[in-house]
């Protein structure tokens, strides 16, 4: 009789990537659908991953003197009302509460979009002198942007998300540490966590955030070659500043107004490391964020088999391997390996009596898909290091994919071509904002502008010196 060929478990990437994306969801047990519309349920396993994310971003965020806090969810309207362009860029997307304890409220509340607003009101009071400055502030919170269009983790109708706030005696000040913040903090996190080279530039006026005088961003290639916004920083100017009143006494005892900044990352970043990093078998995860970093599997229900396993995954853990124990024999193992597979666990390690005999396991790389026969008494003590050296096999791939999918363009057309499989570069002089309404008009848009050579340009670089980056983007 003739083999039949087995349905694929994923939509491979080349024929439907959204729906390759849909069915890692699923399939891999990260997320599901809310009840209300737009709402997201994350599972066990992605909110594993982060927490590994929020550890790495947040210790970071504290190296660079940012202290955490926690402000209300609910925030009245007037307070959005104080800074003009900030609650019309925002209008849209706000879910309002008008009723509560079965009264109509006096004033309408919104549902945090972001905290902009209660975070000036409060460092109006809690700054007085300048030896109150600069202050630091970070919160780890839920928002509620009311989305039109919404996709898991990219998406959602509510999100979890940090976001900083700072208030500095200068702007010189305020720029360096924005700047810190989106070099030291977003950008390392990306490229050395997450394994993702990302892109770091200014945003255009068009693309800026509402109420900002400079937004910085983190601009990462996923596989389908299209861009997803990972980070952004704010300088806000003295716009809040003026609205919220925030001011300090200086050394001389005159009053001054403060200089503002606002930065944030989100859930979306577990979105992009899913696209940046997956293939048709599912999630890659990289090393130093899997909540997983070795599944161990028992091949068979013997005892012996059993024992090892777990021995194995004892020692891994003394060595500080993230390990996880499959002794689930009742299931098949192609069933058990797929599922590890799809979740994307970097190092599967097969204990089977025959392994054992040789005095070996099987390791799998879930990276390269490599298979090797390694030595059980010596396997453990080498593990950190296998998956340092598959860490950084990730980051080459995804740096080798932005390198062949970024072209230098000379005109508004060949940026449109560009873009429909990966970056274009094109001199900002070039282009200009005309050109950016026609690309945006065709569904393509300027992710950021940078140096020549790449680097995060300072806010007043001349537009003759800048080249932009354009793509379809998330």
């Amino acid at each position: 009789m003739a083999t039949q060929n087995r349905a694929p478990v994923l939509t491979p990437q080349a024929e439907d990537f959204p729906r390759w994306y849909q069915d890692v969801l699923e399939k891999a047990e990260m997320a599901d659908n809310g009840p209300v519309r737009g709402t997201m349920v994350i599972r066990p396993y992605a909110y594993g991953l982060w927490e590994n994310m929020q550890r790495e971003v947040d210790s970071r965020i504290k190296a660079t003197g940012a202290e955490n806090v926690y402000l209300p969810l609910f925030i009245p309207q007037s307070y959005l009302e104080r800074e003009a362009e900030h609650v019309e860029g925002f209008s849209p997307e706000l879910a309002v509460v008008t009723h509560a304890g079965g009264k109509e409220l006096g004033e309408p509340v919104v549902v945090r979009p972001t905290s902009e607003t209660v975070f000036g009101e409060m460092m109006a009071k809690w700054v007085q002198s300048h030896r109150d400055l600069p202050m630091r502030l970070n919160q780890w919170a839920n928002v509620v942007r009311w989305e039109l269009r919404p996709r898991l983790f990219l998406r959602t109708t509510e999100f979890l998300w940090q976001e900083g706030h700072t208030a500095h005696a200068t702007e010189a000040d305020a720029s360096a540490y924005a700047r810190t913040i989106h070099l030291d903090v977003y950008r390392d996190f990306l490229q050395n966590a997450l394994a993702i080279p990302v892109l770091t530039g200014l945003k255009t006026p068009r693309e800026r955030f509402a109420g900002a005088v400079t937004t910085m961003t983190c601009e990462a290639m996923m596989g389908d070659g299209k861009a997803l916004q990972m980070a952004t920083s704010h300088e806000l100017g003295q716009n809040f500043a003026r609205a919220f009143d925030i001011g300090f006494t200086d050394e001389t005892g005159q009053v001054q107004t403060c200089w503002t900044t606002s930065w944030g990352s989100s859930t979306r970043m577990v979105g992009g490391l899913i696209m940046a990093h997956g293939d048709d078998q599912g999630l890659r995860i990289p090393p130093r964020v899997a909540p997983i970093q070795a599944a161990v599997i028992a091949v068979k229900d013997d005892p012996r088999t059993l024992q090892v396993a777990a021995d194995l995954v004892a020692e891994l853990e003394r060595f500080g391997v993230r390990a996880r124990l499959d002794d689930r024999t009742s299931q098949g193992f192609g069933r058990r390996a797929t599922e590890w597979e799809l979740k994307g666990v970097p190092l599967r390690v097969e204990v089977g009596p025959r392994d054992l005999e040789a005095g070996r396991v099987t390791v799998a790389r879930r990276d390269s898909g490599e298979k090797t026969q390694e030595p059980l008494d010596t396997f453990a003590e080498e593990a950190p290091a296998l998956l340092s050296r598959m860490h950084a096999a990730l980051i080459d791939s995804s740096r080798a994919r932005l390198a062949e999918r970024t072209h230098d363009v000379a005109t508004s057309e060949e940026a449109f071509e560009a873009a429909q499989t990966g970056f274009g570069r094109i001199a900002w002089s070039t282009l200009g904002e005309d050109g950016e309404a026609d690309l945006n008009r065709r569904g393509v848009t300027v992710r950021c502008l940078q140096l020549p050579d790449g680097s995060l340009p300072e806010p007043q670089t001349p537009g003759d010196d800048l080249v932009a980056i354009v793509a379809r983007a998330y």
